[in-house]
C-alpha cells in the first residue's frame, strides 16, 4: 500500500544535492502522495506540520537543524506519527545523538527503512524539545551567535560567543525536582537535558538515555575563563559531576527562579528572558526513525 509522505524543509539550509536530490530519493520509493511544505524559518514549520497530520501524512521527514527538530516535535509531540530528521541544519545535535548519518541517502533510507523506536521529550514552558533546554550563560551565548555568523562559522559561531560571556555575573536562583529544593545559590546556567552529547561533542550529562523516563538537570556555578575552561576540559575528559563548579541530578519535574531575567534555549532556539521556568518529562511522546541496530549491538 502506498505511503503518504510529508517533507518539512527549511527552505535556506543545504545538506547533500539539497531539496532537489531529496525529491529523486523519496520518488525511488512507493510515495502514494507526496504533501511538500518549504518554510523560510524554523518557527513556521508547526503550522505545517499539524497541516499534514490533518492530511493524514504516516511519516514526516524533517529538513533542518536542532531548530526545526524543535518545533516539529513540538507539532508531532504524541501523535504517534514517525519523524525522520534530514540533518541539514548548522547544528544537528539530535540526530547525532541519534546515529542519523550527515549522508542524505542514508537518512532517507532510515526514514523508509529504520527502526521506530519512542523517545522522551522535554517540555519546558509549555514548548516540547528533544536534545536540551538551559538558561543563562548557555542559553546568552546561542542567543548572541547571529545568524550571519552561524551560516559563516558554523559550530564555531557558538564558541565565539562563549567568550563573549564567560565573564558574566551569577545569578542567584532557586531550583526545585519534584517539588523538592535542591539549588539555592548563585549560578551562571542551569541545564536540562534529554540526551547526553553538547555544541562540540562535550558529555554534559554522562548517563542521559532519551527513553528513560527521566530529564537531566546541571547547575554550573563557574565564573570567568580559568574555571570555565576546568568544566569544560572535566566534561571532555572526565564526568561532569566530578567538577567542583557543577551539580547534576535528574527528574521529572523541574521547576526554577532566577532573581533577574534569564534568556533560556530550547535546542538552539532562543527566548524572551524571564524569572520562571517550569519543564517535565513528556515519556514517548516521539517516535522517531533510527538506524537498525548492528549485529554488534543486538
Amino acid at each position: 500500500m502506498a505511503r503518504k509522505i510529508a517533507v518539512i524543509a527549511h527552505q535556506k539550509k543545504t545538506f547533500g544535492g539539497g531539496l532537489d536530490q531529496l525529491r529523486v530519493l523519496l520518488a525511488e520509493h512507493d510515495v502514494g502522495k507526496l504533501l511538500w511544505h518549504e518554510v523560510p524559518k524554523s518557527k513556521k514549520a508547526p503550522k505545517q506540520v499539524r497541516k499534514a497530520l490533518k492530511e493524514g501524512a504516516d511519516l514526516v521527514f524533517v529538513w533542518g537543524g536542532d531548530g526545526m527538530v524543535q518545533r516539529c516535535s513540538d507539532a508531532m509531540a504524541g501523535s504517534g506519527v514517525p519523524m525522520a530528521v534530514l540533518p541539514a541544519g548548522t547544528a544537528n545535535l539530535f540526530a547525532a545523538n541519534m546515529g542519523i548519518p550527515e549522508d542524505l541517502p542514508e537518512a532517507v533510507r532510515i526514514g523508509f527503512q529504520g527502526e521506530h523506536r519512542k523517545l522522551d521529550l522535554g517540555v519546558l514552558n509549555g514548548e516540547h524539545f528533544a536534545v536540551m533546554a538551559g538558561a543563562g550563560f548557555e542559553a546568552q551565548m546561542i542567543a548572541d551567535s547571529d545568524k550571519d555568523a552561524k551560516s559563516r562559522l558554523g559550530r564555531l559561531a557558538y564558541f565565539k560567543a562563549a567568550v563573549q560571556h564567560v565573564g558574566g555575573p551569577l545569578v542567584p536562583m532557586k531550583v526545585k525536582i519534584d517539588g523538592v529544593d535542591w539549588f539555592d545559590g548563585p549560578a551562571s546556567c542551569l541545564l536540562l537535558g534529554n540526551v547526553g552529547t553538547i555544541t562540540g561533542g562535550i558529555e554534559a550529562f554522562d548517563d542521559a538515555r532519551p527513553d528513560d523516563g527521566w530529564l537531566e538537570v546541571g547547575v554550573s556555578t563557574a565564573q570567568g575563563p580559568i574555571q570555565w575552561a576546568r568544566v569544560i576540559g572535566k566534561m571532555a575528559t572526565g564526568r561532569s559531576e566530578e567538577s567542583p563548579f557543577v551539580r547534576i541530578t535528574r527528574g521529572r519535574k523541574v521547576t526554577a527562579t532566577f532573581e533577574t531575567p534569564l534568556t533560556y534555549e530550547l535546542d538552539g532556539g532562543d527566548r524572551d528572558a524571564t524569572t520562571k521556568i517550569k519543564a517535565e518529562v513528556a515519556p514517548g511522546a516521539l517516535t522517531l526513525c533510527v538506524p537498525e541496530p548492528s549485529p554488534q549491538d543486538d
